[in-house]
């Protein structure tokens, strides 16, 4: 039914219907844009199309798309499976809007104009490689800005762009498994290698098959070999077997001139570097992604829920729990301890999953924590069980879609925790007096994360010195003006990050896949001492910066939408 709806939308259209969207001339120092001579014609438009078996499609967003369909029921529109089949969605919708241009173009639910926005007006449902290789020479030969987008998990906006040229590869599928992977004639033992749209749930139910697991997130709508693998990818196996960036084999990609690379330690060791934490979108389209897997295992699962009444509860228990975070370091178990702000009270849910440990061995290592939390007059509602770990990390069968909001992040070291536990505790308090709706702490590194510190890659040290992700957030809804958005997107950079930062300390730095796309010194933080040979390596493979994100690699010459140099 999707599909055949996309079909009707796809290419060829009036270009008049594309030009009426959207607005802008470009100079030599930017990308095409509709209006400039070198922005394809009709009849260029109708041969490319030809060329790649009718992918190309009007990419428009996903409140005109529900229009199209004649509307979106409230589960559609909450359903990231239903929106990830929606060339032009993104989860967090205010990403596809363009909130700060005058006057703002936007397109929500309780609108009565639908613009364009921050959406690509045209794109490509690439299904092949070549379909890749061509809408990369397409879009190099015309000067376009280039967008790839595998899914629409995306928190930093860097999956669409104004006026911009979409390569979709929602549809690049292809999963094979290997009992001896090998890298320049070297056996580097079981792996998988994954297309470019493959989920993370879909790939957990396809090694399940197997006997064999992976380093992977907990979400349903995230591709393994997207953005998550270029900006690292955090894991509650990062403990017990590193970061997903350390556990790569092979990348096969297309870069900037269109040619197609196979990129391991052995060729192209430069940019294979670059991909394991350099950001991303920056290098290229990845075709698929070839992970290390192991044997799979069963894991012991706790979750402990508390209701809490005040900010003041909130500092005590976290205090104490950091206090505690080094209780369970020989089990390497990954942890999630998640604040919600839910007026009048606070809600915290931790959940601990420990691989390869018995039910017995994790509560005991958990007891003193939660001994403790009873003395302090906190009352936990305890589940646990044990579980094959690919149904621990696949339980997620969907993600929130139609959402509007932002993240603020910093990695706290071990060192913080030894030393300022009372000053995590006080961090927490002070940010949701401030008005931030979550902190969320994630406890994926430390251990084999740590351990990994001697893999040459463009993961910033700061993962092998941090314990925890933490990440707050901020939300609005549909009827939050344009200037109140801004007021707290200012806040979150201004307020809400520089507390974590402080906390952080010199040691500390961000996952740039979940973090504050404004950060004031993105190469640092991001980055860390690499951004200098990220750069070199950039200008070696992308030399007319093909592919521009905010807050990536080279962004700092352009402006703010990415279209045009500023340097």
């Amino acid at each position: 039914m999707l599909r055949s709806v996309l079909q009707l939308l796809a290419f060829p259209l009036p270009l008049s219907l594309i030009l009426s969207s959207v607005s802008g001339k470009s100079t030599s120092q930017c990308f095409t844009q509709p209006g400039d001579p070198r922005f394809p014609t009709t009849a260029e438009l109708a041969s490319f199309n030809a060329t790649i078996d009718g992918r190309l499609m009007n990419v428009v967003p996903s409140v005109k798309f529900c229009e199209s369909i004649g509307g979106c029921s409230d589960a559609q529109w909450s359903d990231g499976n239903f929106k990830n089949d929606i060339i032009g969605a993104l989860l967090q919708y205010n990403w596809e809007q363009d909130y700060t241009s005058t006057p703002p173009s936007l397109c929500l639910r309780n609108g009565t104009v639908c613009g364009q926005g921050n959406v690509p007006i045209l794109g490509v449902n690439a299904t092949t490689v070549e379909h890749i290789q061509a809408a990369v020479r397409f879009g190099n030969f015309h000067n376009l800005k280039i967008v790839i987008k595998a899914s629409g998990h995306d928190y930093l906006g860097r999956s669409t762009g104004k006026n911009s040229f979409l390569i979709w590869t929602r549809h690049l599928l292809n999963v094979t498994f290997h009992d001896s992977f090998t890298v320049g004639g070297v056996d580097q033992g079981s792996a998988v290698t994954a297309g470019s749209g493959v989920g993370l749930t879909t790939l957990y139910a396809l090694t399940k098959e197997q006997g064999k697991i992976y380093v992977g997130g907990i979400a349903a709508s995230v591709v393994p070999s997207g953005g998550y693998v270029q900006g690292a990818g955090h894991s509650a196996l990062g403990p017990t077997f590193g970061l997903a960036a350390d556990n790569v084999l092979q990348f096969e990609i297309v870069i900037a001139n269109g040619t197609l690379l196979t990129v391991n330690s052995v060729s192209n060791p430069d940019l294979f570097w670059a991909l394991r934490g350099g950001g991303a979108g920056s290098w290229g389209v990845i075709v698929s992604t070839t992970f290390r897997t192991f044997p799979t295992f069963n894991a012991a699962y706790h979750m402990a829920n508390i209701m809490v009444n005040n900010t003041d509860q909130v500092a005590q228990l976290t205090t104490f729990h950091a206090k505690h975070i080094f209780d369970w370091d020989t089990l390497h178990p990954g942890q999630y301890f998640f604040w919600i702000a839910t007026p009048p009270t606070f809600s915290l849910s931790i959940v601990s999953i420990f691989p390869n440990t018995t039910i017995s061995a994790a509560t005991s290592a958990l007891t003193p924590f939660l001994n403790g939390l009873t003395s302090l007059g906190f009352n936990a509602n305890i589940t646990s069980g044990m579980f094959l770990i690919n149904d621990i990390f696949g339980a997620a069968t969907t993600d929130d879609g139609g959402t509007l909001g932002i993240l603020g992040s910093r990695l706290l070291p071990s060192s913080t925790y030894k030393n300022h536990a009372t000053q995590i505790g006080q961090v927490t308090k002070q940010l949701f007096d401030d008005g931030v709706e979550s902190v969320l702490v994630h406890l994926v590194a430390g251990g084999q994360v740590s351990k990994n510190a001697d893999i040459d890659s463009a993961v910033t040290p700061k993962w092998r010195t941090a314990k925890t992700h933490v990440v707050v957030s901020r939300g609005w809804n549909e009827s939050t003006s344009p200037s109140e958005v801004e007021a707290i997107r200012e806040v979150m950079t201004n307020t809400h990050v520089p507390l974590l930062a402080a906390l952080a300390g010199p040691d500390g730095g961000a996952y740039s896949n979940e973090a504050d796309v404004r950060e004031p010194n993105f190469q640092t933080t991001f980055f860390g001492p690499n951004y200098g040979r990220l750069s070199q390596i950039k200008n070696a493979y992308d030399p007319d910066a093909m592919f521009i994100v905010p807050a990536g690699v080279g962004s700092e010459n352009f402006d703010v939408d990415t279209l045009c140099r500023v340097d």
